[in-house]
């Protein structure tokens, strides 16, 4: 018992510190901002899908879906079915060379 308490728990708790710090508080940190991102969503906004597809929002429903509107036509997604970051860089200003 004493080998156990005196090398190997110290071991396994670093291991879980590190587990922590390097994947699961990251990625509880991108859930909440995907969160925030699709919370503020709003009519008009121009968006890309996980897929690709560029549109423009239309409508926000309360059951956690959007129409879409693009070269297309419109078209009903999911909120998750968008992506944060093409569509952070897709209207952000565009960089000055």
């Amino acid at each position: 018992m004493d080998g156990f308490l005196g090398g190997q728990l110290p071991f396994f708790i670093l291991m879980f510190v590190v587990v922590y710090f390097f994947m699961i508080r990251p990625s509880i940190q991108k859930q909440k901002k995907e969160k925030r991102f699709a919370e503020a969503l709003s009519k008009g906004d121009k968006v890309i899908t996980k897929s690709g597809l560029h549109a423009k929002i239309l409508d926000i429903n309360e059951d956690g879906t959007v129409i879409l509107e693009s070269g297309a036509g419109k078209m009903k997604f999911e909120k998750s079915a968008l992506s944060m970051e093409m569509s952070a860089k897709l209207n952000s200003p565009a960089e000055k060379k």
